[in-house]
């Protein structure tokens, strides 16, 4: 009876890590996860890449109307010349699309402008202050006050207040954006910091920064998950020496099943092992088969791949949950730049083992960027 009760205990702590874990997953709609190579290929000025991801953003559901309203927004960071080649890329794709038979949605147009009353530069000051939480002031504003006016009137009134397209979308597109245009790591930051301010979580902006490295480019994604992490406070250097529970010493009993250093904390041994598992960036376990009884990992901090076999690479961030069945050969570890840390938990079953295989070998791992 007592064993069954312990077991119980353990069952509900997961249950509510796993809820926890699975609300800060919170992933993007596939019309959102569209917006992001539709924003970095318009920063970036590459109109056939592009082309293709205005395809891809119609099949998901993207109006043409918030495509315009994304592109035009664009403008204010990426500049006319660019705007105008994509808004250009919009037309030329739409036409393709029509010659084969396809009917976009057209979408709603953006309702009358400004409001009955309002001035554009009113309307953006309190736009402004919503989405940073706090009025804009000092600073550059003071030492040119053209550039506030311009902002507040312009940018924040003028385009962030048409009603077309909503804050959380239009964020998504800044975001992207600017991570594709090097040297404005501090407007990504703030902007980030806007986007966690109207109710983009954490989650959601890791989905952002991996849709940029695996649909536009790894170093453009590597951008972002920097910027993102020093945001959230999770250097490697905080992995490093643990990010909930202690890192535990070198995992020594396992380090032949390893490539690279890894380090290993029980949290406990009986009715349901949870094991704290540390990787050093490079670092990864080879492939492996759980008998009988699967595992679950809860990932906790740093970045990190897992894999079955014949399936692709999933990448894996702070908050994933990766439910591994028994019988299934896999692998996990850390990205080449990451240090990674997850919570290994065993599914309890009668005579439960783990078959220990190959390394993942250099030409396989060094392809996961």
């Amino acid at each position: 009876m007592k064993s069954m009760m312990k077991y119980l205990v353990v069952l509900c702590l997961f249950s509510f890590i796993s809820e926890g874990f699975a609300m800060e997953s919170e992933t993007l709609s596939a019309k959102q996860t569209a917006i992001v190579p539709i924003a970095s290929f318009t920063a970036s000025g590459d109109v056939q890449k592009l082309k293709q991801a205005l395809n891809e953003g119609l099949d998901a559901g993207l109006t043409i109307n918030e495509i315009k309203e994304v592109l035009v927004q664009l403008y204010a960071y990426a500049g006319f010349p660019r705007c105008l080649n994509a808004l250009g890329a919009l037309t030329e794709t739409l036409e393709a699309r029509r010659n084969n038979g396809i009917t976009d949605e057209a979408g709603r147009e953006a309702g009358p402008f400004p409001p009955a009353g309002r001035t554009s530069l009113e309307l953006g000051a309190e736009t402004q202050t919503a989405l940073v939480g706090a009025p804009v002031r000092g600073g550059l504003m003071d030492f040119a006050p053209a550039v506030d006016q311009f902002l507040k009137a312009h940018l924040f009134g003028d385009i962030f207040g048409r009603d077309n397209l909503d804050w959380q979308s239009r964020e998504i597109a800044t975001v992207s954006a600017l991570a594709s245009i090097p040297g404005v790591e501090s407007q990504l930051r703030s902007h980030m910091n806007i986007s966690m301010n109207i109710g983009i979580t954490p989650g959601q902006l890791r989905k952002i920064t991996a849709t940029l490295g695996d649909k536009v480019d790894a170093d453009i994604g590597h951008t972002a998950r920097t910027v993102l992490d020093s945001i959230l406070g999770t250097s490697n250097s905080d992995i490093a020496d643990g990010v909930i529970f202690p890192r535990g010493p070198e995992n020594a009993e396992y380090a032949q099943y390893f490539v690279g250093t890894s380090y290993l904390t029980m949290l406990t041994t009986t009715d349901v092992p949870i094991g704290n598992v540390t990787f050093e960036p490079g670092c990864r376990n080879n492939w492996h088969i759980h008998h009988k009884g699967g595992q679950i990992l809860l990932v906790t901090g740093g970045r990190g791949w897992y894999q079955e076999e014949g399936k692709p690479a999933q990448e894996l961030h702070a908050g994933d949950v990766v439910n591994i069945p028994a019988g299934v050969k896999h692998w996990h570890g850390a990205a080449e730049d990451s240090w990674f840390v997850h919570l290994a938990v065993s599914v309890p079953a009668e005579g439960a083992s783990t078959e220990w295989c190959e390394p993942v070998s250099d030409a396989v791992y060094s392809t996961l960027k």
